[in-house]
């Protein structure tokens, strides 16, 4: 008890002491002095930070070799070889498959996704446009595509790509009776509703043909843009980049690595320095920035030094024996902080078990589980419904306006799949599925991110491929032959077919 608790109440003690015993988290004192925090909105927290941190971000993704090899671990993995397909499966009024119908469609849609039709500029294709959304978005944590209506392709429609640059974090305004909130360039409602977008006329950064005072702005309504972003917080108007907590361990280590590296090759370079009481008598055989004497060594040679003149070798002992083990240390925090596994953001195998493995890699393709589905509903069903759209408006597709709900509903995205980490284990575990009813066939070419009518088309074509060439294949899908049962005829008991 202190000296004044005697004018205090029990009841002010006893309040005291229960503040005491709250959150230690919210402690204060000398040994939280340096962690501060605010109460700053997530837009107020993310405008003055937005533009530094992107550029940094985009530094990175240059010239750091791990910053580089997540971007393309995130591509690779979450769009993949083929990219996201689409399946239209509408039905008739008979519950039945509309083939001919689903197949005009799909059809179409692979001719617009053709290089140099789906976008403005003529320079993509959907699978590059896939590419571009997941690589920007995890670069400077946010995308811009505007839908834009044109006579380019004869469906009407592509999209153009637009750098978050153009989205000016530095427009603001509030709210007045008549005009709606704009926040960092984006015009929302009372709700937080986008209503439009106000683009820079050019972009910021462009500097080629030198940079003008004025600033531009063009009003884009919300219909025509698609600005996509992983939210963090209630209220959020824009993306962050998703590197900026592994970006400080990021830099830090990349020059803590070109630090060592020339450290070695000052270590390889010198072997050691004479030296004389009065600093002279010794000439060399060389000289340096013509002043300092230096001397070549040779192989399997000894020179006798001039009187008085000793040796004094130089061994820096780079890189340091800690060196491994430290960067490993930092890097495991930096994959943390990108949402990947330390083994695939360092390539590093060394000492990994199956078990652990597979662990890492399950954990790994979960996340890119959840960033394949906010592409599919966030990127890919609304520029495929767009698209759907304007292509029957315009003629294009042969399918009355009046279809586009039974096809838009009934679509079906397929993303990519992955291998098996052991396959003999993993096809065991999944016939054992298959024999208890855990699993669908369904499920399990879902992994390989196909359809599993399509493996009975396949089968089925490979099975008539081989009946017209004449060639019995040895294997049987779908389970093992059954024996056969003859059948008995009921009235006298023989067999049918003697």
């Amino acid at each position: 008890m202190g000296i004044l608790d005697v004018f205090r109440t029990k009841k002010d003690i006893a309040v005291r002491r229960q503040d005491k015993r709250s959150y230690a988290a919210a402690a204060t004192g000398r040994l939280f002095a340096d962690f501060v925090a605010n109460t700053l909105s997530a837009d107020s927290e993310i405008r003055p930070a937005l533009r530094p941190v992107r550029d940094r971000c985009r530094d990175v993704a240059r010239n750091n070799d791990y910053a580089a090899r997540y971007l393309q671990m995130v591509t690779t993995n979450v769009v993949g070889a083929s990219g996201v397909r689409t399946q239209v499966r509408g039905r008739n009024s008979d519950k039945s498959l509309d083939t001919v119908g689903n197949l005009i469609i799909e059809r179409n849609f692979d001719k617009w996704g053709a290089r140099g039709v789906c976008t403005m500029d003529g320079k993509m294709s959907w699978l590059d446009c896939q590419k571009m959304f997941i690589n920007n978005i995890s670069r400077d944590g946010e995308c811009l595509i505007r839908f834009v209506e044109t006579r380019e392709n004869p469906y009407g429609f592509a999209l153009q790509f637009i750098e978050s640059d153009y989205l000016d974090e530095q427009y603001n305004m509030k709210a007045t009776a008549n005009e709606n909130e704009i926040r960092m360039g984006v015009e929302i409602n009372e709700f937080g509703r986008p209503v439009a977008y106000w683009l820079l006329e050019n972009h910021p950064g462009n500097t080629i043909y030198g940079k003008t005072a004025t600033v531009k702005r063009i009003r884009v309504p919300a219909e025509e843009m698609l600005h996509l972003f992983i939210a963090d917080r209630a209220g959020q108007t824009r993306g962050f980049p998703w590197m900026a907590t592994a970006l400080t361990r990021l830099k830090m280590l990349d020059g803590y690595e070109e630090a060592e590296l020339v450290a070695a090759r000052t270590a390889a370079s010198k072997m050691g320095f004479f030296t004389s009481p009065d600093g002279d008598g010794y000439s060399g055989v060389d000289m340096e920035d013509y002043n300092t004497p230096i001397m070549e060594a040779s192989p399997g040679t000894f020179e006798q030094l001039p009187k008085g003149m000793e040796f004094t070798p130089f061994d820096p002992q780079h890189p340091v024996s800690a060196f491994a083990e430290f960067e490993k240390a930092v890097l495991r925090g930096i994959a943390s902080g990108l949402g990947v596994s330390y083994v695939s953001l360092a390539n590093n195998l060394e000492g990994v078990s199956y078990s652990s493995i597979r662990q890492g890699t399950m954990e790994d393709r979960d996340h890119y589980k959840v960033l394949q589905q906010f592409m599919i509903e966030h990127f890919i069903d609304p520029i495929y419904k767009k698209w759907m759209a304007m292509a029957m408006a315009t003629g294009a597709i042969p399918l009355p306006i009046t279809k586009f709900d039974k096809f838009a509903d009934n679509l079906v995205y397929r993303a990519r799949g992955w291998n098996w980490i052991d396959p003999q284990r993993e096809i065991n575990a999944h016939v054992i599925g298959l024999q208890n009813g855990i699993i669908t066939m369904q499920d399990i070419a879902a992994n390989y991110g196909r359809d599993v009518e399509e493996v009975f088309e396949q089968i089925q074509a490979e099975g008539e491929l081989a009946t017209q060439y004449g060639i019995k294949t040895a294997f049987q899908p779908f389970g093992d032959k059954l024996p056969a049962t003859p059948l008995v005829d009921g009235e006298n008991g023989s067999i049918q077919g003697d």
